[in-house]
């Protein structure tokens, strides 16, 4: 788009967005993804004149989030990138973290000193909450890529601005890095910068793919001497339970997350408790005979399951539905139950089978291999007993 068609866009979105504002009709409606955020930040009592939320950290707590966050990984292969283009020299490039702040910031010293001037600079929080409407934070908001222009933006101070930002994921677990954004002043906008930045996102997810299969290379060369002299199926894996080595059980990409004394249900191994290695985990199955014992425990107060089997027992505080669900499961025995038949047995009728699957699923999140599935029962290897202080 044209210097003198951007020129006109950003007039006709300063009517939209004074309009809005002051509780009159637009003369056309903002964009969805504008309406939603500005709907969000009236809600928040966000100041369009004010300047909200521009307290920094501390170069130090910068230092620090730069210092644990994968992002620091590839941070030199996305400013290459975006810091490559022609129209370099017009705009800012900006990484934050999953919580909106700013960690990185590179680009034209012109923009940068603009930027200043708006806060806009390393150890801000650049969220929704903090500043309005932004193509950060509203990417984090909607947890997907956002671009604004101008008076798009809801605080007046910003309205010189494009942002055009997208979320970066770990694909080792899918959680959430951080954003990537390009910004600079509205009328340099160039509509090749959203493709750009989709582009450093995809190149930075792959190196950080690239990194991981390095790491798990290095743990199955840690393993091989374990592997030589071991006997019996196992795996070895790394802490998001990425599966280096095998012997004897067919190839699995990935099994759970490992957690110290907490057993998880591999299948073709069993229930299985984690051993830990340098830089992973053993993953092979248990001595013969029961590996797990827990207590359900209830009474007047909430009820607690304590689970023996490792180093140290662990204890978890369950929902009374959880816990009446786990004492049906129990009380099942080997058979297990089905969803119709737990619907019965809580509800009075088999019309509730959606919400116990949902409540099961839940309960896996907390007590892993202890249940299995198809039908509901205890884990291979897990004995039960209920103390009902009740009766």
């Amino acid at each position: 788009m044209a210097t003198h068609d951007l020129a006109l866009r950003a007039r006709d979105l300063v009517r939209i967005h004074d309009a809005v504002l002051s509780g009159t009709a637009p003369p056309e409606r903002p964009r969805a993804v504008v309406a939603r955020s500005w709907s969000r930040v009236l809600g928040l009592g966000i100041d369009p004149d004010g300047r909200n939320g521009r307290d920094p950290l501390t170069p130090a707590d910068v230092d620090e989030r730069r210092r644990t966050s994968r992002l620091a990984l590839v941070i030199d292969e996305i400013r290459e990138l975006l810091l490559s283009a022609a129209d370099a020299s017009n705009y800012l490039v900006v990484v934050t973290d999953a919580d909106g702040i700013v960690l990185w910031r590179s680009g034209s010293p012109r923009v940068r000193r603009q930027a200043d001037g708006l806060g806009f600079a390393e150890g801000a929080r650049w969220t929704e909450a903090a500043v309005g409407t932004n193509a950060i934070g509203t990417a984090l908001a909607e947890g997907a890529p956002v671009q604004l222009f101008s008076a798009e933006h809801f605080e007046n101070a910003q309205v010189p601005w494009y942002c055009t930002a997208s979320p970066i994921h770990d694909p080792i677990d899918g959680s959430l890095l951080g954003i990537v954004d390009v910004s600079g002043p509205a009328l340099t906008l160039h509509p090749a910068i959203e493709a750009l930045v989709t582009a450093s996102v995809r190149l930075a997810e792959a190196r950080l793919w690239r990194h991981h299969e390095e790491g798990l290379e290095q743990l199955r060369r840690t393993a091989e001497p374990l592997l030589s002299g071991a006997n019996g199926p196992l795996l070895v894996v790394d802490d998001h339970g990425w599966v280096a080595a095998h012997q004897g059980v067919a190839v699995r990409d990935r099994v759970e997350a490992p957690q110290p004394d907490r057993a998880l249900a591999v299948p073709g191994l069993g229930v299985c408790l984690p051993e830990r290695l340098r830089g992973g985990w053993l993953i092979r199955p248990s001595a013969s005979g029961p590996v797990l014992t827990a207590e359900l425990h209830l009474g007047t107060g909430p009820a607690t399951l304590e689970v023996r089997g490792g180093d140290s027992p662990w204890r978890v505080a369950l929902t009374p539905r959880h816990a009446e669900l786990l004492a049906a499961i129990a009380m099942a025995g080997p058979a297990g139950m089905s969803a119709g038949q737990l619907s019965r047995r809580l509800y009075g009728d088999a019309e509730h089978q959606v919400t116990v699957r949902a409540e099961i699923s839940r309960m896996r999140r907390v007590l892993g291999a202890l249940l299995a599935t198809n039908p509901y029962r205890l884990g291979e290897g897990v004995t039960l007993t209920v103390n009902d202080r009740t009766r």
